[in-house]
């Protein structure tokens, strides 16, 4: 049979396209997170070291956006932790207040903004990454981010389902940070500590509709920082919601 050549070159134009849309697809199914996992640590935490070890397994994990947020309310038993912010205290006092209970500990990992487990306890984590998800909110809004022409670029598409509005916030990290703890109950030990929170701003509010937001570079970049975190969340900041979606980039 002869095929025309029109006919043969939208086939394969055909074709083309939906393999890129295929190849799209299957791409953004591995980019979209299905969990943020968020460790509250500390330096001065005997127990801290095995959840800090978990949380660097977890953020070679794709699918999973972990973050390190040291607390600092464990500075007096010897050590100062020299990557503690006060702000991590208080959003980790946040979210109790709002679970409604007292929970506030080392190591801790709260998980898409919802549930708390021990951070030194993988499968827990796991468990709580699946569980959340029930909650059609959660990470249910995609967000990407970009770099060019120094600036971050941030898209949040709108929102389809039970999601209708949250916080856009940006944590500038660095994606390993080794510390040598002189003192305290890790005295000796040298700690590696992955996907850092060293600066941390609000971008703007989304109201359920598709938005976009420009953050000059210079706002986020500082000594060590290495790569963006871009989340989405209901509530604000204290009175933290669920995780309605996130997305990370390499900074150049």
């Amino acid at each position: 049979m002869i095929i025309p050549l029109a006919s043969l070159r939208l086939s394969r134009l055909s074709f083309v396209v939906g393999a890129i849309a295929a190849a799209t697809f299957a791409g953004r199914a591995v980019a979209d997170p299905r969990a943020v996992v968020e460790l509250f640590t500390s330096q001065g935490c005997s127990s801290c070291p095995s959840a800090d070890k978990v949380l660097g397994d977890l953020s070679r994990d794709p699918s999973v956006i972990a973050l390190s947020l040291p607390i600092d309310y464990w500075d007096y038993l010897g050590w100062k932790d020299t990557l503690a912010d006060t702000r991590f205290s208080a959003r980790q006092r946040a979210y109790s207040r709002m679970r409604g209970d007292r929970e506030v500990y080392t190591p801790q990992a709260v998980v898409n903004g919802t549930v708390h487990v021990l951070g030194s306890d993988r499968v827990a984590i796991e468990d709580a990454a699946k569980s959340t998800r029930s909650n059609h909110e959660v990470m249910s809004v995609p967000v990407s981010v970009s770099q060019a022409n120094s600036a971050l670029t941030v898209t949040v598409a709108e929102g389809h389902g039970a999601a209708t509005r949250g916080e856009v916030w940006v944590c500038a990290v660095a994606k390993a940070v080794p510390i040598r703890i002189g003192r305290g109950e890790n005295r000796g030990q040298e700690v590696t500590y992955h996907n850092v929170v060293r600066r941390w701003l609000k971008v703007g509010d989304w109201t359920g509709k598709a938005g976009s937001w420009s953050i000059p570079l210079e706002n986020v970049k500082a000594e060590g920082v290495d790569a963006a975190v871009v989340y989405v969340q209901d509530g604000n900041r204290d009175q933290p919601g669920p995780m309605l979606g996130a997305a990370m980039t390499a900074l150049r």
